[in-house]
């Protein structure tokens, strides 16, 4: 009993010492980030020009083409706003959860020094592309100031949603980190599972259109929420809404938790499968 007690109190102190290792993170992200851009001649531009690019398509595909609109009076113009408020946050979680289905497998020589904290790995993915997400919050300031003519205050707000945001992140990246190792298909597989959950996320398309019939379905996602704060604090100058934000909040706890036990249980295998 005595050596099982002692055995999950060493599962969690990787994750009690986690802040010590800031150092540490902040470095493998640097490392991530400055690679990505690396030999580019826009370098770090690069993370403010593909989100504008891809705005650029689905406003002309979807709100020229198809006529969407956020809103009854809403302009071409305001559309890119709020597609741009959904796809930077989901960008950022997507581009983490891809990246670390193979960060393990990537990083093999790190997997036999036991010395080394793996658990940093995930960590450091999320924390790159919160960095890109950054490059483009400032991308979407500036838009909001040259088509509003306005700077809300409210977007003080956005480090609240921040917080719960890179907890879901990591929960998952962790999770996905450790069975990247064990099923290499699962690459594919998240691919898949992304570009679905995006499409049943009111990203590309305002809740109002969705059928009363599948209302549930889309108030149950928990990006949902998410998304719908960011609009509120970037285009509505409206604080945030507590009680969808409350659930994400819940809903990113337990896959923070879920995903670091996950990932301490199965990391004493990685050099076996490796």
């Amino acid at each position: 009993m005595i050596s099982a007690q002692t055995a999950q109190r060493n599962i969690w102190k990787p994750l009690l010492t986690l802040p010590s290792r800031g150092e540490l993170i902040f470095s493998l992200a640097k490392r991530d980030l400055l690679t990505r851009y690396k030999g580019s001649a826009l370098g770090l531009i690069w993370a403010i020009v593909t989100p504008v690019v891809m705005i650029a398509i689905f406003t002309f595909i979807f709100a020229g083409i198809f006529g969407a609109r956020f809103g009854t009076s809403s302009s071409h113009w305001d559309y890119a706003l709020y597609l741009f408020c959904g796809l930077v946050p989901w960008t950022m979680f997507q581009d983490t959860l891809q990246q670390s289905v193979t960060t393990i497998v990537s990083h093999a020589n790190l997997v036999k020094r036991v010395v080394f904290p793996l658990e940093t790995l995930p960590v450091a993915q999320a924390f790159s592309a919160l960095a890109n997400q950054l490059f483009a919050t400032v991308a979407l300031l500036l838009g909001i100031v040259v088509i509003q003519h306005q700077l809300p205050l409210t977007v003080v707000w956005l480090p609240v949603l921040l917080l719960p945001q890179l907890l879901l992140t990591i929960g998952a990246a962790w999770l996905l980190a450790s069975l990247g190792v064990f099923l290499r298909d699962i690459v594919q597989g998240v691919s898949l599972v992304l570009m679905a959950w995006m499409y049943l996320t009111p990203i590309i398309y305002p809740e109002a259109i969705v059928p009363e019939r599948f209302r549930w379905l889309v108030n149950l996602n928990p990006f949902t929420s998410l998304i719908r704060n960011y609009r509120r604090i970037f285009l509505e100058s409206q604080s945030p809404e507590w009680q969808g934000l409350g659930y994400f909040t819940l809903i990113a706890i337990v896959v923070f938790v879920f995903g670091y036990w996950w990932f301490a249980r199965t990391r004493k295998n990685f050099a076996d499968v490796i």
